[in-house]
């Protein structure tokens, strides 16, 4: 076989679900075998990802490659269709990364090991497949398949409210699916051939208001995964119950499956509306931005309070996204990106924090620094991180949106100064709470309880190995962005040109710059 034809992307979506099936029947007592199985398979995944993008994918190409296509189901017009190009290449990469390195996590998982390894590794290739998918009905399927891991990840190991949290997740996030699966349906039957395949659909000429329909449906759906406030209530609620592991999928891979979903099926698929909803866009993410930051900054419960910032940050991937500017919108994919890796490591950090102090109230901690330097350092670290500074690849995101923003000749200068200035508060609101934070863990006099009732240990070597990993890239990319930018660049540059097309002013502008530019050649 030519390796060329390979088809990588259904065998790197297929294979951890595939040996997922296999850990009932490996036999094992305690729970050793199956967590080093399911790590080497998350490995060799991962390994496939890098090897696949390495030998097969072309940065400068902006269009779909390594794509496969397989009649599945011909009476229903469903195809088993996959593809890569800028827009979900950088996120399948992030998927294998943090999902291998959320199963190194879950080392000290001991109730029911071969259950709670099953479910992540078919999260794994589910994951995958929402950013490799190309057909709209399949899209809708994978989509779907994760939930089902994600709620007996959290009803089974979950903390005392684990039950309410899961049925919560699950209620939301199936609610937000019919949205999905109406708008899918809609735009297959529309016209005159029936086809779910993605780029036969964005060929279709759907008129505006029923592309102003579809857009909503999907932004409901979407919404929700986020999270766009005011339908974040269940993330806060699933954080304060997960534990490490499943934090890590959460902030690190689900988030950011409702991003990716906005520009594939809002923005690239639906430009003409997209240009009327952008500034929605654009106010709903400022109030992500602030309310979320005050809201965090209130919070006691210190997986509350990491869950209120993460929502606070995928504010900029909205304005990004409606920015309509190159710039812009490559902030929004580096953002993802970027959160991903943070928010990963600041989720595994607060369960290494709990496993120790048996606490998640900051009133019940204080001073436990003293006793866990390390722990103390790598928190330091990856807040500092999460607050955007300097060197770190949360500031060249936020950077990047800020200056896309302010750039864009989309919008009135007036919208733009009050975004911008509400942009810069919720900014400066971050290392606030942030750095407050960990004043009340770390620093200040120990709380004598606390210290008598449990053995405050520091971070052994598997957890400082986890940090480095997810620290290596989140420092390489601050200082040198153009490691993950030219991965998407062709692509958000060539969907940025389509979006200023569908708007009616910018239209306009470029027609009068093209006949003043002709003007003076005609008369000659």
């Amino acid at each position: 076989m030519n390796i060329a034809n390979f088809p990588w992307l259904t065998t790197i979506i297929l294979f951890p679900i595939a040996a997922s099936l296999l850990l009932p029947i490996i036999p094992d007592k305690d729970g050793k075998t199956v967590r080093w199985y399911s790590l080497i398979i998350g490995l060799i995944d991962f390994a496939l990802i890098v090897y696949a993008f390495y030998t097969g994918y072309d940065f400068s190409n902006p269009d779909l490659q390594l794509v496969e296509s397989y009649p599945w189901v011909p009476q229903l017009g469903l195809n088993w269709s996959v593809g890569a190009d800028g827009l979900s290449m950088p996120l399948i990469l992030l998927t294998g990364f943090i999902t291998t390195l959320a199963v190194l996590a879950a080392w000290p998982i001991t109730l029911k090991p071969k259950l709670f390894y099953f479910l992540i590794l078919a999260m794994y290739g589910g994951q995958i497949a929402v950013f490799a998918v190309q057909d709209m009905l399949l899209f809708f399927l994978v989509w779907e398949l994760e939930l089902v891991p994600i709620y007996f990840l959290l009803s089974i190991w979950g903390g005392k409210k684990r039950q309410y949290a899961a049925t919560k997740f699950i209620l939301y996030t199936a609610g937000g699916s019919l949205f999905i699966l109406l708008s899918a349906l809609t735009m297959g039957f529309y016209g005159d051939t029936v086809t779910f395949d993605m780029r036969a659909i964005a060929l279709k000429d759907f008129g505006l208001n029923l592309q102003l329909l579809l857009y909503a449906g999907f932004l409901i759906a979407y919404a929700v995964k986020l999270p766009i406030i005011p339908l974040h209530t269940w993330l806060p609620d699933a954080h304060g119950e997960a534990t490490a592991p499943v934090h890590m999928l959460l902030a690190g891979i689900l988030l950011k499956m409702g991003g990716y979903a906005l520009i594939r099926m809002n923005a690239e698929m639906l430009p003409d509306a997209h240009a009327y909803i952008a500034p929605a866009l654009v106010v709903l993410g400022v109030v992500n931005i602030i309310y979320a930051a005050l809201t965090s900054f209130a919070q006691r419960n210190l997986k509350r309070k990491i869950a209120y910032s993460s929502i606070s940050h995928m504010g900029f991937v909205l304005i990004g996204i409606a920015s309509f500017t190159d710039l812009g919108l490559s902030g929004a994919m580096l953002q993802m990106v970027s959160h991903g890796l943070i928010g990963a490591s600041l989720f595994f950090l607060v369960g290494a924090t709990y496993d120790r102090t048996h606490t998640l109230m900051l009133d019940e901690m204080g001073g436990v620094g003293k006793k866990m330097r390390k722990i103390f350092a790598m928190f330091t670290t990856c807040s500092m991180a999460s607050l955007a500074l300097p060197g770190m690849s949360g500031f060249v995101a936020e950077l990047m949106v800020f200056v896309g923003f302010a750039t864009s000749d989309a919008y009135n200068p007036t919208f733009k100064v009050i975004i911008i200035f509400l942009m810069a508060v919720g900014v400066i609101l971050t290392p606030i709470y942030l750095l407050s934070m960990l004043r009340e863990i770390f620093y200040g006099q120990e709380n004598e309880e606390l210290v008598s009732h449990q053995a405050l240990i520091d971070a052994e070597p598997r957890e400082v190995f986890i940090i480095a990993c997810l620290l290596i890239p989140i420092i390489g990319i601050g200082f040198y962005p153009k490691l993950l930018t030219q991965m998407y660049d062709a692509t958000t540059v060539q969907l940025t040109a389509k979006l200023r097309d569908s708007v009616p002013t910018l239209t306009a502008a470029k027609a009068v710059e093209t006949v003043s530019l002709t003007a003076p050649i005609m008369g000659h």
